[in-house]
């Protein structure tokens, strides 16, 4: 229980520091802009692999944990309980942004609220099928990089900060087209407070990353010869 509850409180700290960044600190004047909103995510991903790592090895995200499961890092019996417990959280973090944002002076409504999206939803205009290409790759990429900095063989410590900056890169390049997910739990918690279309295309931003997920990490096995360690 331990661990569910680690990975709940980490995803709602994903949320809270990653979409609260975006939704209360990108739209004002000298605002944070992309690149603040790209280093908030990866932030949050390094205090919380520091500070629950050892408790349920901090995935934050279902994409990431099938992704572990497949490639024999995870116990699979535990994969249904710990994405509900990522799901539960980013939902929390996301009603969090929510009370805050709605309680600002002169508010009327609440826009995107950093939801995910494809063409009328995509930043820049984006299709659907530019919103599946990045997704899958930037997802497998991230897996790719988790398993590696996690090998027993990789140098001790520093796995928090390789993940925490590859999130941060991820964000760099997938911001215009999707507003980035690579996290089907982070996408869920703030269209569920919006409704619309973010719900209609929410399919994608939990089939992309989850098949990006078990992609990389395929990669990663076959690459160093089925190791799982």
């Amino acid at each position: 229980m331990k661990k569910y509850i680690a990975e709940l409180i980490g995803t709602m700290w994903l949320v809270l520091g990653g979409c609260g960044s975006a939704v209360l600190a990108c739209t004002v004047d000298n605002g944070i802009g992309y690149l603040g909103v790209a280093l908030a995510f990866g932030l949050t991903v390094v205090s919380m692999a520091y500070a629950i790592g050892h408790i349920s090895g901090c995935h934050l995200n279902p994409a990431v944990s099938v992704g572990l499961c497949v490639g024999g890092r995870f116990s699979c019996r535990e994969l249904v309980p710990y994405i509900v417990s990522q799901t539960i959280g980013a939902i929390l973090g996301a009603g969090i942004i929510f009370l805050i944002y709605t309680n600002k002076a002169g508010f009327t409504e609440l826009g995107g609220f950093a939801t995910n999206g494809f063409g009328k939803g995509s930043p820049e205009g984006y299709n659907m099928a530019a919103a599946l290409i990045i997704e899958i790759v930037l997802t497998a990429v991230f897996l790719y990089v988790i398993m590696g900095v996690t090998c027993k063989k990789a140098a001790a410590g520093f796995a928090p900060l390789a993940i925490g900056l590859t999130l941060t890169l991820i964000h760099l390049i997938s911001i215009p087209v999707t507003n980035t997910s690579v996290n089907p739990a982070r996408s869920t918690g703030m269209a569920v407070f919006t409704g619309g279309l973010p719900v209609e295309q929410l399919w994608l931003f939990w089939v992309a990353p989850i098949v990006g997920g078990v992609i990389g990490a395929l990669a990663y096995n076959f690459v160093n010869s089925g190791d799982t360690e």
